[in-house]
C-alpha cells in the first residue's frame, strides 16, 4: 500500500508542471502561461513498494477557458536509467527526500500497473488518503492475458492527439492526454480490447467523465 504522507514537496508539482506541460505535443498552448488546478485523479501501487505512482487532473484556466489534462507521473527516489528525457523535475520531499518524477508513460513501473488496472489484477486508490480505494475508476479488458511483468522499456510517441505506449506482446496503450467528457463504450470495437474511464472536477465546480486509457489490438492508438 502507497504511503501518503502529509508534508511538502519544493518545489510543488504544479509549479515543475506550469514549466513542463508547455513543452508537450499536445498541450493546446493559449501563449500565456498555464493557470493549473489540480481537478481529479487516483492513484496505484507499486507491488515492490518503491515508486510512487499518482494520475494526476489538472485544468489550465489561462486564456480565459479550462482544459482538463491527464498527467501520470511516477516519483522515484533515484533516476530511471535512460529516461532522461521523460523526467519533469526533482523536488524535496519533506520525508523521502528527493525525488525524480518522470512522465509516467516512460516509466514500466507505471504501465505495468496500468495495464494490471485494466485487466482487473489492480485496483485505483484514492489520490489523498492511504488504504482508500476509489471505486469510481471502472475499467473493461476483453483482450487475451496481460503479461504480469513487463519485458523491456515502453516505446512512447507523444503526438497533438496524446500518447501511444507500446511493449512487446501487449495491444497498444492509448493515453487521453486532454480529456473529454464521454461515455465508456467502445472507441472502435474491431480494435479496442480495454478502456479506462475515471471522473474530475473543474474549477467552476462542473462534474465529467470520460476515458483516460484504451488499448487497442492494431491501428493508431493514440487517443
Amino acid at each position: 500500500m502507497a504511503m501518503i504522507y502529509a508534508t511538502t514537496m519544493k518545489p510543488g508539482k504544479t509549479e515543475l508542471l506550469t514549466a513542463w506541460l508547455p513543452t508537450r505535443p499536445w498541450y493546446a498552448s493559449t501563449g500565456q502561461t498555464p493557470e493549473l488546478d489540480r481537478s481529479g485523479g487516483f492513484r496505484l501501487d507499486d507491488p515492490e513498494g518503491e515508486v510512487g505512482i499518482e494520475f494526476m487532473v489538472l485544468t489550465d484556466r489561462s486564456g480565459g477557458r479550462e482544459t482538463s489534462y491527464l498527467v501520470p507521473l511516477t516519483y522515484r527516489g533515484a533516476p530511471l536509467e535512460g529516461a532522461g528525457a521523460a523526467l519533469v523535475g526533482t523536488s524535496e520531499h519533506g520525508v523521502l527526500g528527493t525525488r525524480w518524477i518522470y512522465d509516467g508513460a516512460h516509466d514500466p513501473v507505471l504501465v505495468g500497473q496500468l495495464l494490471a488496472l485494466i485487466e482487473g489484477r489492480a485496483v485505483a486508490q484514492d489520490q489523498c488518503d492511504s488504504g482508500t480505494t476509489d471505486p469510481s475508476v471502472t475499467a473493461w479488458y476483453e483482450g487475451p492475458g496481460l503479461p504480469a511483468a513487463l519485458q523491456g522499456r515502453p516505446e512512447v510517441t507523444d503526438t497533438a492527439r496524446g500518447t501511444e505506449v507500446r511493449l512487446p506482446g501487449t495491444p497498444a496503450l492509448a493515453l487521453a492526454r486532454v480529456l473529454r467528457p464521454g461515455d465508456s463504450g467502445p472507441r472502435d470495437a474491431s480494435a479496442a480490447v480495454g478502456r479506462l474511464t475515471a471522473g474530475w472536477t473543474t474549477p467552476d465546480g462542473a462534474a465529467y467523465r470520460g476515458v483516460f486509457a484504451e488499448l487497442h489490438t492494431a491501428g493508431d492508438a493514440a487517443s
